[in-house]
């Protein structure tokens, strides 16, 4: 083909420069869309087969459009590709791998490829927007954006940030309240991801961490790292909690985040529509948090269980509502700002369960040892539970009892193992009716009674536990029979004969 010199054409550099600024987006981006624009229309004119390029020049907007033929040993492809004989004829010192590169005419656009020229470019072009505005946002999680409403849709609404869009969905919105196109809003970015139709930012309203960083801006000391915020509960829109701390023993969190006349707290009520705040005084001791995190309510006393993570919270009976709080909401905010699972008791209802306590735990020693209630109850008061306790603490433990003497203790330690030897040999028996097998029998920390509870619920053989979860062991057995630790340890040693000869398999 015959080499037709290009014209130079300034106007689609103002063009590209003008977009380019107008989008904040690459100058090279908006040449290279319209590059592949003038190409798809070359290639709908001279036939999509054939290898069409074109080439803007940087610097005076000439247009080159040209065919590449690719020289091979072979040809495949007679649109694309011709051999060394062929492609010599028009350049002697080809070689296999090399283009040969014919020069075309410009295009007369016509109104249909210059439609689709438009498509391609506006494509392009968002796409390189898209790019942007991810590259923008992805490092800007966390932080709080000032937007307009740009559109609601189905209650979700579209809020424009100046340079990008995000999405703040309905459930991400404060309850009962609305927005209306052109409102501005406020809000925090939980999170920036690249979806099909481009980079998408999530907003939240509800999310903790708005709250957090709503008192950073109010409180200084927050911003400069005097005071820290531990953590934070919110049920949005009605009540919330934060655990504060102070670095400087000179500062007060609770007061400097409740500023003069509460002006710092009542701006931050104000932005998340009337949602009362209550501000604690974080601890490093379990105990002191959660007592704080149930204000206003006042607690008696509490008893904490660090295995289970759980903690059990005695108030008066008079405070029971106030620490339970509407459908349960004061409660479970300090459960989740503590980390805590938290149950609540009256005075009285503890008073009554430990009485029942006492009773069961009396008739048990009365039963197993063959003692008289004085003595049961004795034991009781001591703080023994069962009859393991007994049977295998130290001699002295008993002896220092008031009127225990080593004759007495001996003898209860004596029937202790008895008592433990016979349920051992009832449990063994049962366990076999069931249908346990002895190897998981042999399992290290699995007890008789535990094997008999196994076996009623229809764990019999090592691949039946196996199967199981550690917590899931757990909770049949009973959550004070054996620690997760142990659980783990249990199943895996009932998974140790899937693995045994892959040595030899491999």
């Amino acid at each position: 083909m015959e080499r037709t010199a290009a014209l130079p054409r300034p106007e689609l550099l103002q063009v590209a420069d003008a977009v380019a600024r107008d989008k904040g987006i690459d100058r090279d981006e908006v040449l290279e869309a319209m590059e592949q624009a003038i190409q798809k229309a070359g290639r709908s004119k001279y036939g999509h087969e054939h290898d069409i390029r074109a080439h803007i020049d940087r610097k005076n907007g000439e247009i080159q459009l040209s065919r590449f033929m690719e020289v091979v040993e072979t040809v495949e492809n007679e649109a694309t590709q011709l051999t060394v004989a062929q492609a010599r004829r028009k350049k002697a010192d080809v070689a296999v791998g090399e283009f040969i590169v014919d020069s075309l005419p410009p295009i007369d656009f016509g109104r249909i490829a210059a439609q689709t020229a438009k498509q391609v470019i506006v494509q392009k072009v968002r796409d390189a927007e898209r790019q942007r505005q991810y590259a923008e946002f992805k490092d800007r999680t966390g932080e709080i954006v000032n937007g307009l409403v740009k559109r609601v849709e189905f209650g979700n609404v579209v809020v424009d940030l100046g340079r990008a869009e995000a999405l703040l969905r309905r459930d991400e919105l404060i309850p009962r309240e609305t927005f209306r196109t052109g409102d501005r809003v406020r809000a925090y970015i939980y999170d920036v991801r690249q979806e099909p139709r481009g980079p998408q930012i999530f907003l939240s309203r509800t999310h903790p961490q708005f709250m957090a960083k709503l008192f950073a801006q109010e409180v200084p000391e927050i911003y400069d790292g005097i005071i820290e915020i531990k953590s934070v509960a919110r049920d949005p829109g009605s009540r919330a909690k934060i655990a504060v701390i102070s670095r400087d023993s000179g500062i007060d969190p609770v007061g400097a985040c409740v500023g003069m006349r509460g002006s710092r707290v009542q701006a931050v009520v104000a932005e998340l529509q009337g949602e009362k705040i209550d501000i604690i005084q974080w601890s490093a001791d379990p105990a002191t948090f959660i007592v704080n995190g149930l204000a206003p309510a006042e607690v008696a006393k509490v008893v904490l269980d660090e295995e289970a993570n759980r903690i059990e919270v005695v108030v008066p009976d008079d405070q029971l509502s106030l620490a339970i709080g509407r459908r349960g909401q004061n409660v479970r905010l300090a459960s989740q700002l503590t980390g805590w699972d938290i149950d609540i008791l009256t005075e009285a209802e503890e008073s009554e369960r430990r009485t029942e306590e006492f009773k069961s735990r009396s008739r048990m020693f009365i039963e197993a040892l063959d003692v008289d209630d004085v003595i049961a109850h004795l034991l009781v008061t001591e703080g023994f539970s069962s009859v393991e306790e007994v049977t295998f603490v130290p001699l002295e433990d008993l002896t220092d009892i008031e009127g225990f003497d080593e004759a007495i203790a001996g003898e209860l330690q004596q029937r202790g193992r008895v008592f433990l030897e016979e349920q051992d040999a009832r449990n063994e028996t049962r366990r076999k009716d069931l249908g346990v097998t002895d190897e998981v029998a042999a399992i290290a920390g699995l007890t008789t009674s535990m094997l008999v509870t196994l076996g009623e619920k229809g764990v019999k053989t090592l691949d039946d536990l196996a199967d199981l979860a550690g917590d899931e062991l757990i909770e049949m057995l009973g959550k004070d029979k054996l620690s997760l630790d142990d659980a783990n340890a249990a199943i895996m040693a009932a998974r140790a004969h899937w693995f045994d000869g892959e040595g030899g398999q491999a």
